[in-house]
């Protein structure tokens, strides 16, 4: 090409080049404009969260909001058509006790409504896993027409037996009095029932709330029908009896209702009052857990003996701490079980745990001996140290791996004079920070065409991120085996 001599010439320009991976940039740059999630967000049950998690509620709701409806349209009826008279004719202090008696209701009902009832967290890939192991070593070796005993664990109470059962769905053994909920799909800590009404399960944290909601109810619903009567009558001395209707209509619709829902509010506060004096729940009275009819020596383990004490235990004991962080942030390392329509999870991890879950007490043979409710079971394994080594109970490499090969993006090492193989693998959190971090070596065979290693390859920094990320993800390979 030919340049005229009037063109200036043009003065060239050098670009650093970047000798970082631009896709790993990328990505650093994505993870940081990306918001933290919250673990209410990814929650596997069938549950609904609203403001921010803070509200935990089941899903069909419909039910609860009937309540809510016919609580607030029957107590504003009588607040705006009967109180006037009765405050006018009698004394003022019934609108003061019914709006008292009015807001301590939905007080209870909203506490029992929104919070975590006890749900149990379920088990990581890693604990269930474990525990997958160790109860197929306790049965013993399977063959063809071998039928695995029922997965059922015991422990002692106050000298009574209680069997602990196996949560398929959550994968751990559940704590004694708990039970999983087929409509919320939670395990949730002494598990009472599933109120439809108050559009939540009914367990250990909630439990006083949920009593303490219909207790009221039943006081405000007689109170609301004894003064919608006494208001009718007076009214009907002065006027009459047709009169009175025509002058307050919406006693009439007070009335019915309150007349159709007295029977059956304070037929279930006699119930859980019962419940609460000897100490049951809905669930084991139904099933007839410590009935006699049993067994001769069967015995409630929880009761104290005392009416008061029971009494007590339940209304005014500490309110346990919920177990599940649901307004927790998601941390990058942890696995995060992603929730399906049919109610089956999925867990999904992003970085491999170099610990190996350790056993539960609950997987020994011998029971476990426990005094009155006792110490709270383990839901869930603990993760134990590092691992230093494979014992029989862990899973064993396989032995048919190649000592020096590249298989897909994996190294491993052989030693030549034994035919022990040996894998040690080292993690970036587990080395020595005051050595200087050795390079990670990639396989010749990507390096080399003719079986010689070029030395400008191996030193070359562009390439340490990719190779570091294709040494993790074949650790990530090597513990799927």
């Amino acid at each position: 090409m030919h340049l005229g001599l009037d063109e200036p010439v043009r003065e060239c320009q050098y670009n650093p080049i970047c000798t970082r991976n631009s896709s790993s940039m990328e990505t650093s740059g994505h993870k940081k404009k990306r918001t933290p999630r919250r673990k209410w967000q990814i929650f596997p049950g069938r549950n609904r969260f609203y403001c921010n998690g803070r509200v935990m509620m089941a899903r069909q709701t419909g039910v609860f909001y009937l309540t809510l409806i016919l609580i607030m349209v029957t107590s504003g009826l009588f607040f705006a058509f009967d109180c006037p008279f009765l405050a006018s004719n009698l004394t003022p202090a019934i609108p003061v006790i019914g709006g008292v008696l009015f807001v301590f209701v939905l007080g209870m009902l909203f506490r029992a409504s929104f919070s975590d009832p006890g749900v149990l967290p379920r088990a990581t890939p890693d604990e269930a896993a474990d525990l997958e192991r160790q109860i197929d070593t306790s049965n013993g070796p399977s063959g063809p027409g071998y039928r695995p005993p029922p997965r059922i664990r015991e422990v002692v109470i106050n000298g009574q037996t209680v069997k602990l059962k196996y949560c398929f769905t959550c994968k751990i053994f559940r704590p004694p009095r708990a039970s999983h909920c087929s409509l919320c799909d939670n395990c949730v800590e002494r598990f009472d029932h599933h109120c439809p009404w108050v559009g939540n399960c009914v367990g250990k944290r909630n439990y006083r709330f949920f009593y303490l909601f219909i207790l009221s109810l039943s006081f405000l619903t007689v109170f609301i029908f004894a003064f919608v009567i006494t208001h009718v009558i007076l009214r009907s001395n002065r006027t009459g009896f047709l009169s009175a209707l025509k002058d307050s209509p919406a006693s009439v619709l007070e009335v019915l209702v309150c007349f159709f829902s007295v029977w059956s509010i304070m037929g279930l506060s006699g119930f859980h009052t019962y419940l609460i004096s000897s100490n049951q729940t809905t669930n084991e009275d139904i099933k007839g857990s410590w009935s006699t009819k049993r067994a001769k020596d069967n015995y409630n383990p929880y009761s104290y003996g005392n009416i008061l004490t029971n009494c007590c235990a339940a209304l005014c004991g500490p309110l346990p701490p919920s177990l599940i962080d649901r307004r927790g942030f998601i941390q990058p390392d942890t696995p995060q079980p992603v929730s399906h329509s049919n109610g089956s999870s999925i867990y999904t991890s992003t970085q491999l745990q170099s610990h190996m879950a350790a056993a539960t007490p609950l997987l020994h043979s011998d029971p476990v001996m426990m005094g009155g409710e006792g110490p709270t079971l383990p839901g869930k394994s603990s993760l134990g140290g590092p691992c230093a080594s494979l014992t029989p109970s862990q899973p064993s490499l396989p032995s048919s791996m190649p000592g020096l090969g590249c298989a897909g993006d994996m190294l491993t090492l052989r030693d030549p004079d034994t035919h022990c193989h040996h894998h040690h693998f080292v993690s970036p959190e587990e080395t020595p920070s005051p050595g200087p971090m050795p390079l990670p070596l990639p396989c010749p065979a990507h390096m080399t065409h003719g079986g010689h290693m070029n030395p400008a390859q191996l030193y070359d920094p562009a390439s340490q991120d990719s190779l570091h990320e294709d040494s993790v993800r074949g650790l990530v390979k090597l513990s799927s085996v």
